[in-house]
């Protein structure tokens, strides 16, 4: 789906999700299996409003962030928290956009604010709010898969429109137990049919790629050597 920690990574990228690469933590067997399959109780998803609109904007840097809308989770799905100047729309995913066989899918711990560019904000975004309104519904992940598989068949959802991409690149990003934080990076979209070739996952290639089922969309994933407040990443 669009999100995914950048491991050596893989948000497919997409769903998301969607990640910079960072190599898996070790650990015992049974941490590399699927831990849940329904939703767990919804407080445990949800933030105190001001810190979420907070941690929305750190996906990218002031600059575009300052003047962006911005969606904070509620019971009943994404609200507007604040409205936006510039096209862009920041919001925190929850671990429903992460690819469906993530261990971490339906973890209620993760924490994946990133800043779509108007192209994504158009389309990206409606994906982000099905998948929520899924999720929100108690489906179990295999009915969510089915639904969103079904959803892209009947073109209810749209391809990633010309241009879209988006900024992860927050300090408090967190994919989880497994894979912590991620690099900042910035991911762009394709609908998968387009399959253009950026050299992507090749030998010494800066690019990353993720194609995650059953979005019919291609993930380019591209590390940046900074943190959105300016400051240097580790080892970038």
């Amino acid at each position: 789906m669009n999100a995914q920690p950048v491991s050596t990574v893989a948000l497919a990228a997409c769903l998301a999700l969607c990640a910079v690469v960072i190599p898996a933590q070790p650990g015992r067997a049974e941490d590399a299996q699927p831990r849940f399959t329904r939703i767990a109780p919804i407080d445990q998803y949800l933030m105190d409003r001001d810190a979420e609109i907070a941690l929305a904007r750190t996906a990218a840097p002031a600059a575009i962030s300052a003047d962006a809308e911005i969606l904070v989770l509620g019971r009943q799905g994404y609200q507007t928290a604040v409205k936006g100047k510039n096209g862009f729309v920041c919001v925190v995913e929850r671990s429903w956009m992460a690819p469906y066989d993530d261990p971490e899918f339906l973890n209620p711990d993760q924490r994946l604010p990133l800043c779509l560019n108007p192209p994504a904000a158009r389309s990206h975004l409606v994906l982000t709010l099905k998948a929520t309104e899924l999720a929100l519904s108690g489906m179990s992940k295999s009915q969510m898969f089915d639904t969103i598989k079904a959803a892209f068949e009947k073109k209810e959802l749209p391809l990633p429109a010309p241009g879209s991409m988006c900024y992860m690149m927050s300090k408090q990003q967190y994919f989880g137990r497994r894979y912590g934080n991620a690099d900042p990076h910035l991911m762009f979209w394709f609908p998968e049919a387009d399959k253009i070739d950026w050299g992507a996952g090749r030998v010494a290639s800066p690019v990353y790629v993720h194609q995650d089922s059953p979005d019919p969309i291609t993930t380019f994933v591209i590390s940046v050597s900074k943190w959105s407040d300016g400051t240097a990443a580790p080892g970038m």
